[in-house]
């Protein structure tokens, strides 16, 4: 058995940059989920190499073709004085084919929130702006097995791990959705335990079903990585329950807010 040390994921940053990126298609995957596919000429040079990482989309504001993009200052991003700044938000890039020159953006469709309006008006010729990613984490692939669990915001990233995990890899996955409409299908070598979990109608981020799974879930014997994303509070529990109760590495885990009920824009850095 390696040490923690040994298959401790490791952080690769990047340069930060930002490109203005066309609309080329738009794809409903599910009733309440819309894959915008990005291309153009600044897209050349992008690189994403980690399943979870994620890019700060910039939106234009209301009536215009094209948002306002930031240069890069010596203390990070600088906006034109005398302008509002653009909203924007962050999320993780589904699919790059650079031999394409494509990149898919998949959006939840939730209400009136920036990111969901523009997604639900996205047509080819619109644009959008895309900063970063500023870094990856790369995790090892040979751990015994991978347990991924997360709601809907955390689908494009769970979707990436199981394309990308090798063959005889083991993913015992819990996703938490809507309803059986919201459910997709995975592409993936690795040997998959994938359990679907059913709001009902209750609200997003209000349920413990994640929680429950996981605690109800039998540990398969070996090294293991845990991966979480989520509704912030609703991982609380559940990265307390990972580290407390199971007794996990740290180091082997990520466990990252991506929304916050009631918080217009929250994103954690990984753990």
């Amino acid at each position: 058995m390696r040490t923690q040390s040994e298959r401790a994921p490791r952080r690769v940053p990047f340069a930060i940059k930002f490109r203005l990126l066309e609309v080329l298609r738009v794809a409903y995957v599910t009733p309440h989920m819309v894959r915008v596919t990005l291309g153009g000429k600044e897209l050349e040079g992008f690189q994403t190499p980690a399943a979870d990482d994620h890019v700060r989309l910039i939106f234009p504001a209301p009536g215009e073709l094209k948002p306002l993009l930031p240069t890069l200052g010596p203390h990070g991003p600088v906006f034109p004085e005398g302008k509002p700044r653009p909203a924007s938000r962050d999320y993780t890039p589904r699919r790059y084919d650079a031999a394409a020159g494509e990149l898919d953006i998949d959006f939840v469709v939730h209400g009136s929130g920036p990111g969901s309006t523009w997604a639900t008006h996205a047509k080819p010729g619109d644009f959008v702006g895309v900063g970063g990613p500023r870094s990856s984490m790369i995790v090892p692939q040979d751990f015994d097995w991978y347990l991924l669990a997360g709601d809907a915001t955390a689908m494009p990233a769970i979707g990436r791990w199981l394309e990308e995990l090798p063959a005889g890899a083991h993913a015992i996955v819990f996703i938490e959705v809507s309803d059986a409409s919201e459910e997709q299908r995975f592409n993936t070598r690795a040997r998959v335990e994938l359990t679907w979990l059913h709001r009902n109608g209750a609200p997003p981020g209000s349920t413990n079903q994640l929680e429950k799974a996981i605690r109800e879930l039998a540990f398969p014997p070996g090294d293991y990585f845990v991966w979480l994303a989520g509704e912030a509070n609703t991982l609380r529990p559940i990265r307390e329950h990972i580290y407390n109760e199971r007794g996990t590495h740290k180091k082997w885990v990520s466990a990252t807010g991506y929304w916050k009920r009631d918080t217009a824009d929250h994103h954690e850095p990984h753990d």
